[in-house]
């Protein structure tokens, strides 16, 4: 007996997730898309769309509405949001539909920076000294036992957005004040140097199926606020830092009660102590092309498998992974004076990728050796100053 198709509603206010509508397509289900006017003339894969909706901006109950009425006539099987912006948003749905999956307050692990702190915290996972600004006492308190540098923070944001690097307690009520009314919306945490890491990885019935452990060359602080160029590279298969990060990340998956689908979860090691400390997560696939890095390396495209592991849960059938390689790849990323660089200076047999978006220059490689990965990014990175490079400065908050 044929299996009927499954109704998913992808939501996505950003451009990005083609792999999982494409999965979702070929694996015989329906596919409904609801994103941004802006957003209708990319190149989405229209031939696994079945239909879209539009919006001009996102007011929760009107969504609520417009999906009401497409549910009389169209009984969606799963609410899935692409995107870091829409997963709150997408919770807060699934609970007014009664739809299977994160609701709001598993969500608030994956988006609000406090939440993560204080629910990793009291789960026993390290993470940085950190305060709310809730209330005065509290951040005088904070500041004369924590000493400086720290770091302002978002609850909110994406990547390194709007976070302000503070050195003196004047300075942090200075910024404090600035934020007004605003400022139960951020948190301060104590600024550590060290190495930064992600793991990025697909959850399956409770727990970690498939994770990979790469290393941020430069920190995504560093290039959002330097103007420098993005550089990430698999970290040391069987390293003891691999290894601690995987159970580290086990650890923050069971903590924060994720269930199944794809996570992005950042990690800082510190230089002065090798300590290492939990500091962000999300519900998602890693943006900056880090998909591909993570694919090129491990075999693992973690878009189309996100969805296969959605379809499955939904099928109530076992879920199986592809065959996982153990290459390493790095990734180098920088904006572009030219709107379309010429790359074709760079000849190595280990490059497998080309950025194709204009001001932009990207490449990916991949070798049997971390060694040789970490030569030729180094070598790109230097060329890629000099020849193409061009800086915008800081973001101070999403679109």
């Amino acid at each position: 007996m044929a299996k009927q198709p499954l109704n998913f509603l992808c939501i996505c206010t950003y451009f990005k997730g083609i792999d999982f509508l494409k999965s979702c397509k070929a694996n015989g289900n329906n596919v409904f898309l609801l994103t941004k006017k802006k957003l209708e003339h990319e190149s989405w894969p229209w031939e696994a769309i079945d239909e879209t909706f539009y919006i001009e901006e996102w007011n929760q109950d009107d969504v609520a509405k417009g999906i009401a009425y497409k549910f009389r006539s169209i009984r969606f099987d799963r609410f899935v949001a692409l995107d870091d912006f829409d997963v709150e948003k997408v919770a807060l749905l699934r609970e007014h539909f009664r739809m299977p999956g994160m609701g709001r307050t598993t969500a608030h692990y994956f988006r609000d920076k406090l939440a993560m702190r204080i629910k990793a915290k009291n789960e026993g996972v390290n993470v940085p000294e950190f305060s709310d600004l809730f209330n005065d006492q509290n951040i005088n308190d904070y500041a004369d036992s924590i000493s400086p540098p720290w770091l302002i923070k978002p609850r909110m944001e994406a990547s390194a957005t709007g976070i302000k690097k503070i050195h003196s307690k004047d300075e942090l009520w200075q910024v404090i004040h600035s934020l007004g009314d605003d400022r139960d919306g951020y948190l301060v945490e104590k600024f550590a140097p060290g190495d930064v890491y992600h793991v990025d990885g697909l959850n399956v019935e409770g727990k970690v199926a498939f994770s990979r452990v790469s290393k941020y060359l430069d920190t995504p602080f560093e290039v959002a606020h330097g103007g420098g160029i993005f550089r990430s590279a698999t970290c040391e298969i069987g390293s003891k830092t691999e290894k601690a990060l995987q159970k580290m990340n086990k650890d923050v998956m069971k903590a924060f009660g994720m269930q199944f689908g794809a996570s992005h979860t950042e990690f800082i090691q510190s230089k002065s102590t090798g300590e290492l400390f939990f500091l962000e997560t999300s519900s998602r696939v890693g943006g900056a092309n880090l998909a591909e890095m993570v694919q090129y390396a491990s075999g693992v495209n973690l878009w189309s498998e996100w969805a296969n592991v959605e379809i499955a849960n939904l099928r109530q059938v076992t879920y199986k992974l592809p065959k996982i390689n153990n290459t390493y790849a790095g990734i180098v990323v920088s904006l572009s004076r030219f709107e379309h660089p010429d790359t074709s200076s760079f000849t190595d047999k280990e490059i497998v990728w080309r950025m194709n978006k204009a001001w932009h220059i990207g490449l990916i490689i991949v070798s049997d050796s971390s060694k040789r990965v970490l030569e030729l990014l180094d070598n790109y990175t230097e060329r890629i100053s000099k020849e193409f490079h061009a800086s915008l400065p800081a973001p101070n908050k999403s679109e």
